[in-house]
């Protein structure tokens, strides 16, 4: 088949009347609300699972103050260690959009939010598969490991969004690849908006760059369009990357995205940075994914399509340096393994008789398969349903207190918010969700912009190394909130100069003494 030619469904599409169309779901609706149910709703801890990281609080405040303001914050509204120093709120619509759900609803306005986009993620990845001509249990198959693969990330963050976003921009590029048209370049405006609501504009970036030099080795290997490819990814890369100048920032986010992207302090201290552990299930399927990948690119090579081939040897290899792109490691992948499969399952059963066993399964995915590029009226259905139903369905009132110190939150919130607290980043996340805009916090989950020195010197403390004391008193740090079992809550038991207010198993809050004919009598206040 030739580059520019479309390929014909693997199946007969039945007719059908518009009006059934609409009422009729297709397998890609199913999924949709398949793996709603599934992840959030049946599943345990459901819903909650989305607030497991704490950032998603000050995501919320920061769309909040834009809201209440109508401006975008230039510096920092939330520590006592940088206040007012410059900072870069880089992904401020994704903020906007949270905001706005939790205005709405709360907390499940913004559990619901990101569960549709990372469903819808799904969904969409599934219909890429279909599209490039996979058959129906090749996708099903490609996408169950897609979608295990990525779950890790699937948090109420805004790099939701990129996972949507870098699957419908692969399904375009590859589209533009069977029969070029304009439409490819509605890239280019998508990249202004993208760069706005997330950083991971940059996989745009890279994936345009890597497909314009791997079809730029496509033409002098003597392919058919490899010039006219690498020149389009080319001129389109370049129109892209103007667009993302559009944010308040213009380049100085750029260079700011590039220091944070290439920094080893982020590296060897951010956890989604580090390289995956091949210890949980959802690591075992991005391994599978890994190898299958592998082969496909194999075989993505031996038809001389070494742009692709490149694309997925290439965000390989990323995957493996930081766990942070995995998702768009599969995303770039999960196609490619499901058009391998329908290849090995077309050569299984086209010698069947259509009454044996490979026959009947293969007349079965001709059959379910048929409608599989449809998309009905169900999905929105379910979404309106899920919003104007409430308790019986699990949305959470506040985050999980398995992974935050809610009882404690609730019994010293005014000491609290009016204290400067030392606290893990997850935690001061979420003291900024319940106490903003009261609330000061020494490090919370903005890494980019703490940097690498006052990294060092929060990490210094909360792991209680010989300089811990000093770090509290340079800041001055009135309260202490952290797990009893850490080494910083050990010694401050142990310390004449704060006194344990409450250790409750699960959170251990400290205060600073007073000094004798100290003026500290806001605490000593609210201690009592």
């Amino acid at each position: 088949m030739s580059a520019g030619a479309v390929a014909p469904p693997p199946y007969p599409v039945r007719a059908l009347s518009a009006g059934r169309k609409l009422l009729l779901p297709s397998p890609s609706d199913c999924l949709f609300i398949a793996w709603i149910l599934w992840v959030f709703v049946v599943g345990q801890p459901g819903w909650s699972v989305l607030l497991d990281d704490g950032d998603a609080g000050w995501h919320i405040r920061v769309g909040e103050s834009i809201l209440e303001t109508g401006a975008i914050p230039r510096t920092d509204p939330f520590s006592f260690t940088r206040p007012d120093a410059p900072w870069y709120a880089w992904e401020w619509l994704s903020d906007i959009a949270y905001a706005a759900a939790h205005r709405a609803a709360g907390l499940k306005g913004v559990t619901l939010l990101a569960g549709v986009a990372i469903a819808a993620f799904g969904a969409l990845l599934f219909r890429y598969m279909i599209w490039r001509g996979a058959n129906l249990p090749a996708s099903l198959a490609a996408v169950m490991l897609a979608f295990g693969a990525s779950s890790v990330h699937f948090l109420a963050r805004p790099h939701v969004f990129t996972f949507v976003l870098v699957t419908a921009a692969l399904w375009l590029l590859e589209r533009d690849e069977r029969a070029p048209d304009r439409v490819l370049w509605a890239l280019a405006p998508a990249a202004a908006i993208w760069t706005n609501l997330h950083g991971g504009f940059v996989a745009l970036l890279a994936c345009l760059g890597i497909l314009a030099a791997g079809s730029g080795v496509e033409a002098l290997l003597g392919a058919p369009g490899g010039r006219q490819r690498a020149k389009r990814y080319a001129l389109l890369l370049a129109a892209c990357a103007a667009a993302t100048l559009a944010n308040p920032y213009g380049v100085r986010l750029h260079v700011h995205v590039y220091d944070y992207l290439r920094a080893d302090w982020i590296r060897n201290t951010v956890e989604e940075f580090k390289s995956p552990l091949f210890r949980t299930e959802n690591a075992y399927q991005f391994e599978a994914l890994l190898f299958l990948g592998i082969m496909a690119a194999a075989s993505l090579s031996a038809k001389r399509r070494l742009a692709w081939a490149g694309l997925i040897l290439a965000w390989a290899h990323l995957a493996l340096v930081s766990a942070r792109h995995v998702p768009i490691f599969v995303i770039v992948a999960a196609p490619a393994i499901a058009g391998e499969l329908t290849a090995l399952w077309r050569r299984w059963v086209e010698s069947a008789p259509r009454k044996s066993a490979r026959g009947v399964l293969q007349q079965l995915s001709e059959d379910f398969g048929a409608g599989a590029r449809r998309t009905s009226i169900w999905p929105v259905v379910f979404v309106v349903f899920l919003a104007l139903v409430g308790e019986p369905l699990g949305w959470p009132a506040d985050f999980p207190a398995r992974e935050f110190p809610v009882a404690m939150m609730n019994r010293h919130r005014d000491l609290l918010a009016s204290t400067r607290v030392f606290a893990n980043d997850e935690w001061a996340d979420y003291l900024l969700y319940r106490n903003y805009p009261r609330q000061r916090v020494f490090f919370d989950g903005r890494s980019d912009f703490y940097g690498p020195e006052l990294t060092r010197e929060y990490i210094s403390a909360y792991q209680g190394r010989h300089d811990w004391r000093q770090i509290l008193d340079r800041y001055r740090a009135e309260t202490v909130l952290v797990p009893p079992d850490t080494p910083l809550a050990s010694l401050l038991k142990g310390d004449a100069g704060w006194k344990l207010l409450e250790d409750n198993g699960e959170a251990a809050l400290f205060v600073r003494r007073p000094a004798s004919g100290g003026s500290n009598q806001s605490t000593a206040a609210l201690m009592k």
